[in-house]
């Protein structure tokens, strides 16, 4: 008999038709924003997409109750979630340094990403920044990872107010947000940088991954691998559609173009799960967490993850 096991994600073409072996899946397919919130408050299912961000805060802690698998369902590059107001002079990353810019939380993800290369390709000194914490488009958001400060680093929270509505009022001079809040980019030629950068560093930033419940993996720890593989395969197959130029999987046009431009530049395996496909970005991650207080120590890549995920059997 299989095992019951629950898991909230995005209805991500990559995971679709999980199908791990030993395993009774139940897969709730809900916002992300409603995913994080209530496995973070009440850890309601077995397993779940989780932002690396806050996994990173809960790792980092003497006892987490959690255990994450080298599954990265999400990724975007985050030159682009820089934004300026429309009539802003702002012309160059150090303009932000004396100004008052905007974030929905201090350890979102794009965030994180965000300001790591701003301190560390732009010189920017991000103590010199005035920060706002509030909601992208509604008031009332709060920060939810314990945080540990740098030296000089101020965030005024404003809980009456959304960035959107500071922005377009001239009251913040940018924001910096996974989710569009108006005004322009400041990178507006973003792709062509963004694809710079990777030349440059291989950092493809991974915004999110999958976590265990620990109590679900001490347990029954083959659990972790085999979702592991489960995640493998469903992501072979979508990447095996993304490239088929006999019909359309998603309503798109040169999809099949993209994605072999994009295979030339990154890899044949343009998506990569485990560690060491990703050493690049995840060692970039956990250096920017810990620059910026999102994490009161320096975590080893390795210790993020399962141990049994980090390596796998040969023939």
């Amino acid at each position: 008999m299989d095992l019951p096991l629950t898991l909230a994600i995005s209805p991500y073409d990559h995971a679709r038709n999980l199908r791990p072996q030993g395993l009774a899946l139940t897969v709730l397919e809900l916002p992300i924003e409603e995913i994080f919130f209530r496995f973070t408050k009440f850890r309601e299912w077995d397993a779940s997409e989780m932002s690396f961000g806050k996994t990173v805060s809960l790792m980092a802690e003497p006892a987490p109750d959690i255990v994450p698998i080298p599954v990265f369902p999400s990724r975007v590059f985050r030159h682009s979630a820089i934004y300026i107001g429309e009539k802003s002079n702002i012309k160059e990353p150090k303009d932000l340094e004396g100004r008052k810019v905007g974030i929905p939380e201090w350890a979102q993800t794009a965030g994180m990403y965000a300001r790591g290369l701003l301190q560390h390709e732009y010189g920017v000194d991000l103590a010199r920044i005035h920060w706002h914490q509030a909601g992208v488009q509604q008031p009332g958001r709060v920060e939810k990872a314990k945080l540990h400060l740098p030296g000089g680093v101020r965030i005024t929270p404003v809980p009456d107010k959304s960035l959107a509505q500071m922005l377009a009022a001239g009251e913040l001079d940018a924001v910096i947000s996974a989710r569009d809040p108006g005004g322009r980019r400041l990178f507006g030629n973003y792709q062509e940088i963004e694809e710079a950068y990777f030349r440059k560093t291989r950092i493809y930033p991974i915004m999110h991954l999958v976590v265990l419940r620990r109590d679900v993996y001490e347990r029954d720890r083959w659990v972790a691998m085999n979702l592991f593989k489960a995640f493998e395969e469903a992501k072979r197959h979508s990447t095996q559609r993304l490239v088929e130029i006999g019909l359309s999987h998603v309503p798109m046009p040169w999809l099949a173009e993209h994605a072999r431009r994009w295979r030339a530049l990154a890899g044949e395996d343009f998506w990569p799960y485990g560690i060491e496909g990703n050493r690049p970005t995840l060692e970039a991650f956990v250096q920017y967490a810990h620059e910026q207080g999102v994490t009161a120590r320096r975590l080893q890549v390795e210790e993020l993850f399962a141990p049994e995920t980090r390596e796998s059997f040969k023939i």
